[in-house]
């Protein structure tokens, strides 16, 4: 077997760093517990970033190293995967599954877009179409699966206008990875942060909170990268053209019709789906959990007489290997924490309390954005900053849920390479499709990184202390 030079520094890294943890006389005020921790930690976070082994098979086999050594319970490495978060997601799945088939992207794409009659229309109602699928699909890689028929349609319909394409194939992946944080089955890394903040402090972050604080973030920014995509991909004689898109253009993308009545189906699927987003957001009212009330609008839409979907289909569009992959990164974080690993991490930072508010925010934010580059899984990526960040707040005299929310947002940025995001490879390559390049991508990360970090600190302490989470 050979290594690349990636590789061989990625092993030599790990192996290093576990063999100067396992002697017991280095680092006199860590525990056993933790010290197995903090090697399991290394070793798996270096074979995600170093290896082409699977994800999901890396964190099961650090999820089983930190049961067999005693240092988490078989309950804890288990239970995980009977978390509410767990089965929101699934749930969510199964809804998604049916408003997929249902033909409703392909009339709210139509409806939406087919108003455009200028570029910067075009880029803002498109943008928002983006924005509002984050409550119909969870996982940015199903919303961008959904969304490629649509763009398809937008490529064909503008013809010769090449710059104009490579813009809208950049704004794609760019919205559905910036907007994913409007809701909390936006992505399994809001899931994962939601289940570490509650094993640590104890407070449970809801679906309507998460909404909240997360749909103005996700509109502003999402918005504000639509303008970043249009200033450096395009010139002001792309911007000038008048656009015209029909529905006819939609439609030969979509096995469903995009105008017209509503068939049975369509209206059914339409109703529960909105009756379910309305229960989430009401959760304070009736009290009936989001797990429960998707759970709920899954066993409607795969009944036999009133759904749009079998249950079967459904479920083979759950993405089971996330699943394990998130719920056995959720057991990884709450080892970090439980085992004092996490604490006597933090303990090494200078400064403590003497750390202003705002620049212990700058450099969580900083961290986090940058985090992709290392970790190309977002979960991965929670999985290992959100415990730290949570244990390092109170120090610094930071809410631990702004910190943690704050983290999460600002990994939601992974631009930089079309490797980076699932969603990013996807649309970068389209055959037969003008798209963007790697250039094109490091150009929209130089102004769109900085952009979206200082963004999320302006609402970390600005913004969200309207809402209840004050830093």
């Amino acid at each position: 077997m050979t290594f690349t030079s990636r590789q061989a520094i990625t092993l030599s890294a790990a192996l290093s760093v576990s063999g100067l943890l396992l002697i017991p006389a280095n680092f006199p005020g860590l525990g056993g517990d933790a010290r197995i921790t903090l090697v399991v930690f290394a070793l798996a976070t270096c074979a995600w970033i170093g290896t082409s082994l699977d994800d999901t098979l890396v964190a099961l086999g650090a999820g089983l190293a930190l049961t067999v050594t005693g240092v988490t319970s078989p309950d804890a490495l288990f239970g995980t995967l009977g978390d509410a978060t767990v089965w929101l997601l699934i749930c969510a799945f199964v809804l998604a599954a049916a408003v997929a088939g249902s033909g409703l992207a392909g009339r709210a794409a139509a409806f939406l877009v087919g108003g455009a009659r200028t570029v910067r229309q075009l880029i803002h109602l498109t943008t928002a179409a983006l924005v509002v699928s984050a409550f119909a699909v969870p996982a940015t890689s199903g919303r961008a699966a959904l969304a490629l028929p649509v763009f398809l349609a937008l490529a064909r319909a503008l013809g010769g206008r090449k710059r104009l394409v490579v813009a809208l194939a950049l704004l794609f992946p760019t919205v559905i990875l910036l907007s994913a944080v409007a809701t909390l089955i936006g992505a399994a890394a809001h899931l994962i942060t939601v289940s570490v903040l509650w094993e640590v402090t104890g407070e449970r972050v809801g679906f309507h909170q998460w909404l909240l604080l997360g749909l103005p973030l996700a509109v502003v920014s999402s918005h504000l990268a639509a303008e970043v995509v249009l200033l450096v991909t395009t010139r002001r004689e792309d911007r000038r053209g008048p656009v015209l898109i029909t529905a006819e253009e939609i439609q030969r993308h979509s096995e469903r019709p995009v105008t017209g009545r509503f068939a049975p189906e369509e209206t059914r699927c339409l109703a529960l789906l909105g009756t379910v987003v309305a229960l989430w957001c009401s959760e304070p009212v009736h009290g009936v959990a989001p797990a429960v009330v998707a759970l709920i609008g899954a066993v409607i839409v795969t009944a036999p007489a009133l759904g749009t979907i079998r249950l079967k289909d459904a479920l083979s569009t759950v993405p089971w290997s996330l699943l394990l992959f998130m719920a056995t990164t959720m057991a990884m974080g709450m080892a970090l924490t439980d085992s004092g690993a996490a604490g006597w991490l933090i303990s090494g930072i200078p400064g403590g309390g003497a750390v202003p508010t705002w620049a212990f925010l700058a450099v969580v934010i900083a961290v986090s954005t940058a985090a992709h580059l290392v970790l190309q899984s977002r979960s991965a990526r929670s999985s290992v900053l959100v415990p730290l960040v949570v244990a390092a707040a109170p120090a610094a005299g930071v809410d631990p849920v702004a910190a943690a929310l704050a983290s999460t947002a600002a990994a939601g940025f992974c631009h930089t390479l079309p490797a980076s995001a699932k969603p990013v490879a996807l649309f970068a390559d389209v055959p037969g499709t003008p798209t963007y390049t790697p250039g094109d991508l490091l150009r929209l990360s130089a102004v769109l990184a900085p952009l979206t970090a200082v963004l999320v600190l302006v609402f970390a302490l600005a913004v969200w202390p309207l809402f209840g989470v004050a830093p």
